[in-house]
């Protein structure tokens, strides 16, 4: 979530630009697939920060709706890129008529609400923005407000959870090992076959053996990473096929649609990949 620049704008209209804390009441559907749920727990407990690690699309941003719904917290979730600046996530002045406003942005409400503020794709931020993390990462749990000469302390309950794509690790896009080191971090890959299977079952309605040759698709494309391929085919993708597919659409063109043609626009990958889908469906 990022928050736009509004140079004027009359106080009735300041809600739109307000963050949004977002308090789930239904239980989000999560399958463990180890111990990550206790590990989060016990990180939460003890106020430490969490770094999840893991491939698009394999459930970890479910997985923080899951526990900020567990643990009865609020939660905020950025969707980092590379123009996110600091006034994105900790504020900026307004002008309202004639008086001019502080509107908090998404991790100053999440320190003072005590909720979950999970940074998404954290390394896709600009290195400057992302340096306003540190002291709240740390025993501080403070945020430094500059422009109000402020320092917010962490609320109880406040956790703050980043995550990122090792996959997609650049010199340019990587994490520092000065934000690195401040964070618990949790590995997350693909489910075993038959928990991805569940879990497409779970979330479309569709067969159980359909989710299972959907499943298969998934596997042999991740088998390309590297060959043509920056990633297989996620959970998310798997997911997608099986809402075409439990709407009517027939499970070839729907796996065509929301597998092959999403994973990229090589001509010869993608009828490679056309190919595997015919030969399992």
């Amino acid at each position: 979530m990022a928050i736009e620049n509004p140079q004027t704008r009359s106080a009735p209209e300041l809600h739109a630009f307000a963050p949004q804390l977002e308090s789930l009441v239904d239980e989000p559907y999560y399958r463990p697939c180890g111990g990550e749920v206790a590990l989060f727990e016990a990180a939460w407990r003890r106020k430490l920060p969490v770094l999840l690690k893991g491939p698009t699309g394999c459930g970890k941003t479910r997985f923080v709706e899951y526990m900020a719904w567990k643990l009865g917290r609020p939660l905020v979730t950025v969707a980092c890129h590379d123009d996110l600046s600091t006034a994105d996530l900790v504020g900026r002045y307004l002008l309202v008529g004639d008086e001019t406003v502080w509107l908090d942005g998404p991790l100053t409400a999440a320190v003072r609400a005590g909720a979950i503020c999970y940074l998404d794709e954290i390394v896709e931020a600009r290195k400057d923005t992302t340096v306003v993390i540190h002291p709240l990462a740390d025993t501080r749990r403070a945020l430094p407000v500059e422009k109000r000469g402020e320092l917010v302390h962490a609320a109880d309950g406040f956790m703050l959870v980043v995550s990122y794509n090792p996959g997609y690790q650049s010199v340019l896009k990587e994490l520092k090992q000065s934000t690195r080191q401040r964070f618990v971090a949790i590995d997350f890959d693909y489910p075993s076959a038959s928990a991805e299977a569940e879990i497409v079952v779970r979330e479309t309605g569709v067969a159980a053996d359909v989710a299972q040759r959907l499943v298969r698709v998934a596997e042999l494309t991740r088998n390309l990473k590297g060959q043509g391929l920056d990633e297989g085919a996620s959970t998310r993708l798997l997911v997608h096929a099986g809402h075409l597919i439990a709407d009517g659409v027939a499970e070839r063109e729907a796996c065509i649609a929301a597998v092959a043609r999403a994973l990229g626009d090589d001509a010869d990958m993608a009828t490679a990949i056309d190919d595997l889908i015919r030969a399992v469906f």
